[in-house]
């Protein structure tokens, strides 16, 4: 797969795992001016502005300021919003100081072709108000906008939304991954529900299962699709932040049956830019290859 870019700064696991530390697995951290190794990038997206807006810097000394206030909104406003950040990584403006792989970054992707670096990488983490039967935890950024996601909802009137599961580690996701291996009998049926250990969003603190409830009782996530709340969240996530991340017939592109309990956290400048450009799938909006397939 290819990776867009490089951070000017980055980060690693545990408690240095902020977008301020610089690689993964104890790299040295460098100055924000030098400049990274060569690495691939998408090829650029035609648009009628694109020759003028290629023209235009992106590393500007206020994304740079907003990424050392590792703040993701922050960052995306400042190289002028969900579209612009876009072409700036297809068109390969955005090389010097954005990458699409580090996982303190909203916009992180990771997929079957694209695993999280470091795989034991830990989020911060926080409890969401959110109703959640297991007590789940999220990214912070991520815990607010679940937590105005269910509250819009309440007031929409469409009943109330539980997080099922929100982040797990690499050895949560080990049994869970495990677990579905024997109750669907073969990994290749697995693979179509369950991310492998290191390739799930989960870990990211950034991904959310969500359930109809009423107050504290609680459907099956496998039923959420069919309830006002599953038909409202589909089409107002991404005015919170999220993005239903695997839709129906798209599975030729994730590599997963539909999901729409499972929303991905990206931040509502980029999933307004997801929702107005009419995409399916992340790996679309980014440019990427197909990633149904895990690469061994």
């Amino acid at each position: 797969m290819i990776v867009a870019g490089a951070f000017v700064v980055a980060g690693a696991s545990g408690s240095d795992s902020g977008p301020q530390a610089l690689g993964s697995g104890g790299i040295e951290t460098r100055p924000v001016t030098e400049t990274p190794s060569p690495t691939p990038t998408p090829t650029a997206t035609a648009t009628p502005d694109a020759e003028d807006t290629q023209q235009r810097p992106f590393c500007s000394q206020d994304v740079k300021d907003a990424i050392q206030s590792d703040d993701a909104e922050a960052v995306v406003r400042a190289a002028g919003g969900g579209d612009e950040f876009r072409e700036g990584v297809l068109s390969g403006r955005a090389d010097r100081c954005i990458a699409l792989n580090h996982p303190a970054w909203d916009w992180v992707v990771v997929n079957k072709q694209r695993p999280i670096e470091p795989l034991d990488y830990e989020p911060e983490l926080t409890a969401p108000q959110t109703y959640s039967p297991i007590g789940a935890q999220l990214d912070p950024a991520a815990a607010d906008a679940l937590d105005a996601l269910t509250t819009a909802a309440s007031e929409a009137g469409v009943g109330d939304i539980g997080l099922e599961s929100g982040y797990r580690s690499y050895a949560a996701q080990v049994e869970a991954y495990e677990s579905q291996v024997a109750s669907r009998g073969s990994t290749e049926e697995a693979d179509l529900t369950s991310a492998r250990p290191g390739y799930s969003e989960h870990q990211l603190g950034l991904a959310i299962d969500i359930v109809a409830c009423d107050g504290t009782v609680c459907g099956s996530m496998y039923d959420f699709g069919g309830t006002p709340q599953g038909e409202w969240v589909s089409e107002n996530a991404w005015r919170h932040g999220w993005i239903v991340r695997y839709e129906a017939h798209a599975t030729e592109t994730t590599g997963y049956e539909a999901e729409p309990w499972h929303l991905r956290y990206v931040g509502v400048e980029i999933a307004t830019a997801y929702k107005n450009g009419g995409y399916d799938t992340y790996e679309d909006f980014w440019g990427l290859d197909a990633a149904a397939e895990y690469t061994d």
